[in-house]
């Protein structure tokens, strides 16, 4: 049963990868900004190539979740390498956190006086409260984990 909800979790999060990557690609062609521009504009407008750019930490994050869930399929989960995937996940949601505010302050300060950022500016607070909390469940998994790793260690247990 266990190896089967792991690999049901690595199918959601491969599946997760292509949405969110299929939106990347598609949503620029025919949304906001860049709705009137030709096809080379479109992908050498700054913002887009920004929101490309700051689209790697997710995917990393996404990564190192699956290795996790492989981990964890292979009774390997108090290994120090469970412990770095974990680590890595809490430093993308950071990155990405920091990344997203940024994005909103620009947005905030330069956008067309004739558009209401609202909406994007709530997407960016939504986004940024996310990344914060997987952020810190990561870090707390983290620690959990590496004590339990460092307590079986000590009694003399293998992991």
């Amino acid at each position: 049963m266990k190896r089967i909800s792991t690999i049901f979790l690595q199918v959601v999060i491969v599946l997760v990868g292509i949405v969110v990557l299929a939106i990347l690609i598609r949503v620029p062609q025919t949304e906001g900004r860049a709705k009137n521009l030709d096809l080379f504009s479109i992908y050498a407008d700054p913002f887009i190539l920004y929101g490309y750019a700051a689209s790697v930490p997710f995917f990393v994050a996404l990564y190192k979740a699956f290795k996790l869930l492989g981990y964890i399929g292979q009774n390997r989960l108090f290994s120090p390498n469970a412990v770095k995937a974990l680590k890595s996940i809490k430093y993308a949601a950071i990155l990405l956190s920091i990344l997203i505010v940024v994005a909103g302050l620009y947005i905030k300060i330069y956008h067309n006086k004739d558009d209401d950022p609202a909406g994007f500016l709530a997407i960016c607070i939504v986004t940024t409260f996310i990344a914060v909390a997987v952020a810190t469940a990561a870090a707390i998994f983290g620690k959990i984990l590496q004590n339990a790793i460092n307590n079986k260690s000590e009694n003399g247990v293998t992991i």
